[in-house]
């Protein structure tokens, strides 16, 4: 049996210094030792997109990245992002247009949104599709969520002046 690892790590913003097991993964490490509750633990073979948080600023899956794996690193999870009010419009945008029902996929639903407002300002509803596609949604059908992404895109555009 491997032995417990020493990480170092932030986590919205925070340092935390933690002995973890080495094959505990990211999203249990959160959840349970961080009290970080948004992120969800859904299919646990990275497939649903449920567990996914930003690591070193890169949307990844917490059910597939080991705790281990983010020694040294910038966690970002959903608590963080909505604290520091980066997607307070995309929060509002999916409340205007009903983009979220029993909210389990949300948390990470708005993760991968903001990954892709901030790398393609100008996609179109066929990309954005195509962006959240690894993001499994039971109850909207998608259609209120690319609304909810294609009016945060348009509003953002507006407000840069392009």
């Amino acid at each position: 049996m491997a032995s417990p690892v020493d990480i170092s790590l932030t986590i919205n913003g925070e340092p935390v210094d933690e002995r973890v097991p080495a094959r505990l993964s990211l999203v249990d490490f959160l959840r349970a030792r961080m009290d970080l509750t948004g992120s969800h633990v859904g299919c646990e073979h990275g497939v649903c997109g449920a567990c996914t948080v930003r690591l070193d600023g890169a949307i990844v899956r917490g059910c597939l990245t080991l705790a281990v794996q983010a020694d040294g690193a910038v966690v970002e999870t959903i608590e963080g992002v909505s604290d520091t009010g980066e997607i307070a419009d995309l929060q509002e945008a999916f409340i205007r247009h009903a983009a979220l029902q029993c909210g389990f996929c949300t948390p990470a639903m708005l993760l991968t949104a903001a990954e892709l407002i901030a790398n393609r300002p100008n996609a179109d509803r066929e990309e954005i599709r195509a962006f959240i596609s690894g993001n499994y949604c039971r109850c909207t059908g998608y259609q209120a969520i690319v609304d909810a992404v294609e009016d945060v895109l348009a509003s953002r555009q507006e407000g840069a002046g392009t």
